[in-house]
């Protein structure tokens, strides 16, 4: 019989204003907080908020977020769960860095200014009943190639940085219709919804929790194929389990 999952695995991110001087002490005490737990998973910390990737036993995941849950600004994060049968990461790091999702564009401020959210709920609703809407995907070409929305546009980047540049190349139209930006777990979207109004769309919103918390709440209805996640899992069915896929990102 196949080993229980009993590895928990939380994905999350918190737009923030963070006070820059105290970021390197939270880097060592993280560091060491999450070492002593046994954990394993990446967290970046950067002026506008934290980004982490998570994995260990359940009592001591849960006992690292409810330390960070007291720094200032991080008290409602909300983490995506998820199970694996073995740490899908290989070890601990903590990273400071200048944007906790990389973009470059200057001008947009998630924390401050977002664009509207839309729930998974809601989305599906929209595409049950085939109201006119463009699915915009927002993630690289190798993750768009394992699974994407029926009928969302593709922009074919294979960086996030690239967005930008990809944006201005679409029809002219679209920006008089309804967009409904998506990625994995919705992080990108925070940047690339506000970046679209700042571009002329008129009527832009980002897909809630993204494509996870739409398979949380909706399953696989209106979704072809899987989701890749930036761990050694790579590939989730629309039930939030592990496929084995094997994924090249062609770097």
């Amino acid at each position: 019989m196949p080993a229980p999952a009993s590895v928990l695995n939380v994905s999350c991110y918190r737009f923030a204003p963070l006070d820059r001087d105290r970021l390197p002490a939270w880097r060592e005490e993280l560091l060491a907080a999450a070492t002593a737990l046994g954990l394993r998973g990446t967290i970046l910390i950067a002026p506008e908020g934290i980004n982490l990737f998570l994995a260990g036993p359940p009592a001591n995941v849960r006992s690292l977020l409810d330390k960070l849950r007291r720094l200032p600004g991080l008290a409602d994060l909300a983490p995506k769960e998820s199970w694996s049968e073995a740490l899908p990461f290989g070890r601990m790091r903590v990273k400071i860095k200048k944007e906790i999702i990389a973009f470059g564009v200057e001008g947009v401020d998630p924390a401050r200014d977002p664009a509207p959210r839309l729930s998974p709920r809601t989305l599906k609703q929209w595409l049950d009943e085939g109201r006119p809407v463009t699915l915009l995907d927002t993630r690289n070409d190798y993750e768009v190639r394992l699974g994407t929305f029926v009928g969302a546009l593709d922009p074919a980047i294979r960086t996030f940085r690239a967005f930008p540049e990809a944006v201005r190349r679409l029809p002219a139209a679209l920006k008089h219709a309804p967009v409904v930006t998506f990625c994995t777990g919705g992080i990108r979207c925070e940047k690339a919804a506000p970046f679209l109004r700042l571009e002329g769309f008129e009527e832009v919103y980002q897909l809630d929790g993204g494509i996870l918390k739409y398979f949380e709440e909706c399953g696989g209805a209106h979704y072809q194929g899987e989701c890749f996640v930036f761990d050694q899992r790579e590939g989730l069915d629309s039930a939030l389990r592990e496929t084995g896929a094997p994924i090249t990102s062609g770097d």
